[in-house]
């Protein structure tokens, strides 16, 4: 019995022996059942996403990989951020040049010390606020897009992270103050930057900067100031619309709407960016006595009459001013 009981177990050992490396060898995948290697490649094709599994009502909140979203990616590093440096650097170049060459615009008859009021407290108020406003708005949103390139080598990554939170704050509720002055201003100044045939005349005679003492008439805005109304009130009336959907992104209908919305946001306001660059400069260092239409909202007669003569022509009419006989006296306006 024990001889038969040793060969029994040597030959149930070297059975089991000689069957376990077999059962190993056996191929074994325990997510054929969900996952299928074919349906990970169709995934990866343009505009297709790999989803997971949600319970929350928001479908999209499933998804983990869009692969489209790196053409979104480049697109933004590639063209939309070269096009804000390529605007506001170009933009302030341009202005250097033409300062260098033209100098400070100045009132050719000197001042005389004589005013008219240009803006009440009301109109001023309304566009400092904007301005302020959209002052911030871009400089937060010059940040989100090149600020790891200029700002963060040099402030830090905590700093430039504490420094971002809190622009991206001041960008999403100053943004209300400036929309609500983007309707104001139309309301306010619409009638008065209607195009008309003046505005042509003005362009043609590049408005009084081509031949020396020579100044196209204009009403109370010039075909310039209009330009620059227009597209305050289109290009804030767009900036503002993709903004909103930024912030609101339960209104589109897909991940890709949102990207196109990033990307109308980001160009619009790189070209109102460097728009106002050249506002600024025309209505500061730019022009003489330009600056004081929206500070003290009071002109000299001198600079309305250079700028804006049409304009003064009927202030003069309702009394707004007194005029100057040729001698220099002051006359009652008729």
């Amino acid at each position: 019995m024990t001889l038969r009981f040793k060969l029994a177990a040597l030959v149930l050992g070297a059975t089991l022996g000689f069957s376990a490396p077999v059962m190993a060898q056996q191929p074994v995948n325990p997510t054929a059942s969900s996952v299928q290697e074919q349906q990970l490649l169709d995934a990866l094709k343009p505009g297709e996403t790999i989803s997971g599994r949600i319970s929350i009502p928001d479908a999209r909140a499933a998804d983990l990989e869009k692969p489209s979203n790196k053409t979104w990616m480049g697109f933004n590093l590639g063209v939309s951020d070269r096009v804000m440096g390529v605007a506001l650097v170009g933009t302030a170049l341009a202005l250097l040049v033409f300062f260098m060459v033209k100098g400070r615009l100045a009132i050719e008859a000197g001042r005389s010390g004589r005013t008219i009021t240009r803006f009440n407290i009301f109109e001023r108020t309304v566009h400092w606020t904007m301005a302020t406003s959209f002052i911030v708005l871009a400089l937060s949103g010059i940040n989100v897009a090149v600020g790891r390139y200029i700002v963060m080598p040099w402030l830090g990554y905590e700093a430039f992270g504490s420094l971002t939170y809190l622009g991206k704050l001041a960008h999403n509720y100053l943004a209300w103050p400036f929309m609500l002055c983007v309707v104001i201003t139309f309301v306010m100044w619409v009638r008065h930057n209607i195009p008309n045939r003046l505005d042509l005349r003005w362009l043609k005679e590049g408005g009084g900067l081509l031949v020396k003492g020579k100044h196209p008439p204009a009403k109370k805005f010039n075909a310039g100031q209009k330009i620059v109304f227009w597209g305050v009130v289109v290009g804030g009336g767009l900036v503002s619309a993709s903004g909103l959907l930024l912030m609101f992104p339960w209104f589109l209908n897909s991940a890709t709407d949102w990207q196109l919305a990033q990307i109308a946001h980001a160009l619009i306001a790189s070209g109102m960016m460097a728009m106002i660059l050249g506002h600024i400069y025309i209505g500061t260092v730019g022009t003489e006595g330009a600056l004081d239409a929206m500070t003290s909202g009071q002109v000299d007669v001198n600079w309305a009459e250079q700028h804006h003569s049409l304009w003064l022509e009927e202030e003069l009419a309702r009394g707004a001013v007194q005029r100057r006989g040729p001698g220099g006296e002051v006359t009652p306006a008729e």
